[in-house]
């Protein structure tokens, strides 16, 4: 929990910032490349080890983080102080949620009996953006144990149109009747 609360207010701290700056994308490719580099195991156990002098530490990933803005730089300096760099994925995440939020994006989480063809894939963004009043990033997967239809997740939302489901309820109504 007290991850998820660091994490929070890390990405709420670097959303401001962008705002105020006017690099949104900057901080969210910055944010991106960070977490790609810290992907690299041998470099993170690097960076943790107390035998390791911060300025060897900050040297190492002011190579390794090229060309990213110097703020993200420090963050990410700041993190490995705190002992805290394992967060930086969900720094992230949080941060793209926000982006998302202020943009008036929301992403769904979409699975399907079969694979969605463009023309369906964009019938049904329009379909969940009216549901949600937003404008909706489709992320679509296949699960053929679902028959038929689909289940969506938007934001908090979930709507389960699947065969599959609507099976399940039939069969509980069936046996409740006990005849």
């Amino acid at each position: 929990m007290a991850r998820r609360a660091y994490a929070r207010r890390y990405a709420q701290a670097v959303f401001e910032i962008a705002l105020e700056t006017k690099e949104l994308d900057k901080w969210q490719s910055d944010l991106r490349k960070i977490v790609s580099v810290v992907e690299d195991a041998a470099l993170v156990a690097f960076l943790e080890s107390p035998k390791v002098h911060f300025e060897d530490k900050a040297r190492l990933l002011s190579e390794r983080l090229k060309g990213i803005n110097p703020l993200a730089l420090n963050l990410t300096l700041l993190l490995v102080t705190k002992g805290r760099l394992s967060i930086i994925g969900e720094i992230a995440d949080e941060y793209q949620r926000r982006l998302n939020s202020y943009r008036g994006i929301e992403p769904a989480e979409v699975i399907t009996a079969i694979p969605l063809d463009d023309k369906d894939k964009l019938k049904l963004t329009e379909h969940l953006g009216a549901i949600v009043g937003k404008k909706v990033v489709l992320k679509s997967e296949v699960d053929s144990a679902l028959i038929a239809g689909f289940v969506a997740r938007v934001g908090s939302k979930l709507l389960d149109g699947s065969t599959h489901s609507k099976l399940m309820i039939l069969k509980k109504e069936l046996a409740g009747t006990g005849r």
